[in-house]
């Protein structure tokens, strides 16, 4: 893409759409998701490799943080309505904050536990959406989701190369005190923003239903149970494509990192374009194309081992991570004010069950 096309398509975009404590928000993600980089793809070969942890332990390790941030998506749906979500989403950061220091000085896989399960809380998930929901321009508001999710894959592109390499150098102790570092200058930075709490006049929070009342909201429901199919198909294939490209056409780690980051780099660029697409013509048609664009993907990576096709195929394939922040662009407006968090954590919550079960059933 030309240089000039993307600066017109990106630049303007994140001035226009981004308020101050959107901005803040977009670099505080970046900041904690390049921290997060530096180790996340490497944990799995830290853990058998230093931790001699085998396949069995490792996957408890890894569902005991699904199961985690799913409960947690729930709890922080409750508690982003009651308080200040700006305080939730700095506690957010900081709870991961401990995470990297107890893999740093963990002896065994058993060790790992605490950091595991501080890893998996995910308490920015709807509190973040509530708060972008209520702040943002909302004739851009699919823009404005999908431009914050891609702070995530800015600061994915590299940061696992940049891990690798440190790693290699002086040893993971120090990728883990970076990532330690940058979590806490991520929680710091939204320190910055505004304060936002939940409209909760007597009038209007007397209409409002209850938690068990809204898990008998048959729209909700329903909406929640297609997401979860969207999610539950994703992450049926998504962590398994680093396999297959090793066991079907034999590339190494270079290779499938390269790939891994061209990926990362298409969400970037297509949750923009496919952000335009969703406040012009509808959210639908963005999520539709979304979707299309992954099964383009997948056939692509199926038809041929070719290094350029799979380039332009892992590209496509960036678009499966766009998913989630289409899904709040969706489900978002609909909730009420006073209970938006709640309302919002409640698919999110069923879908990251479904992205937790999904990986087995592809394994199988």
């Amino acid at each position: 893409m030309p240089t000039k096309t993307y600066g017109r398509i990106m630049h303007p975009s994140f001035e226009r759409v981004l308020d101050r404590d959107l901005k803040l928000i977009f670099t505080s993600n970046l900041v904690g998701s390049f921290g997060d980089g530096l180790y996340a793809y490497l944990l799995p070969y830290y853990m058998k490799e230093n931790l001699k942890a085998n396949s069995v332990e490792i996957g408890i390790l890894y569902a005991l943080t699904s199961l985690t941030a799913a409960v947690t998506l729930l709890l922080a749906g409750a508690i982003a309505d009651k308080y200040d979500r700006k305080k939730i989403m700095i506690a957010g950061w900081l709870v991961w904050v401990p995470a990297p220091m107890i893999f740093s000085i963990a002896k065994n896989w058993i060790q790992m536990l605490p950091g595991m399960i501080l890893w998996g809380f995910w308490l920015g998930g709807p509190t973040t959406t509530a708060y972008i929901v209520t702040s943002a321009d909302k004739n851009r508001l699919t823009l404005t989701f999908t431009i914050i999710s891609s702070s995530w894959s800015l600061g994915y592109i590299f940061s696992p190369a940049i891990g690798g390499y440190l790693a290699g150098k002086v040893g993971m102790e120090a990728v883990f005190y970076a990532s330690f570092i940058l979590y806490a200058l991520a929680g710091s930075i939204l320190a910055f923003m505004s304060s936002q709490h939940a409209s909760t006049s007597q009038q209007k929070t007397s209409t409002c239903p209850s938690t068990k009342e809204l898990l008998k909201n048959r729209k909700l429901i329903r909406m929640s149970a297609f997401f979860a199919s969207i999610m539950f198909v994703i992450m049926m294939f998504r962590p398994l494509v680093p396999q297959f490209l090793a066991d079907a056409y034999y590339y190494g780690d270079f290779e499938i990192g390269v790939l891994g980051s061209i990926a990362f780099f298409g969400s970037a660029v297509l949750g923009t374009i496919l952000g335009r697409v969703g406040d012009k013509w509808g959210k639908e048609y963005a999520l539709a194309a979304s979707m299309a664009s992954c099964s383009t993907s997948l056939i692509m990576m199926l038809l041929t081992g070719n290094l350029y096709v799979l380039m332009a195929a892992f590209f496509l394939a960036g678009a499966s991570y766009i998913t989630w922040p289409l899904m709040s662009a969706i489900i978002g407006p609909q909730a009420p004010e006073p209970i938006r968090a709640r309302w919002i954590s409640i698919p999110q919550t069923i879908s990251m069950f479904a992205s937790t079960i999904a990986p087995y059933v592809g394994g199988v």
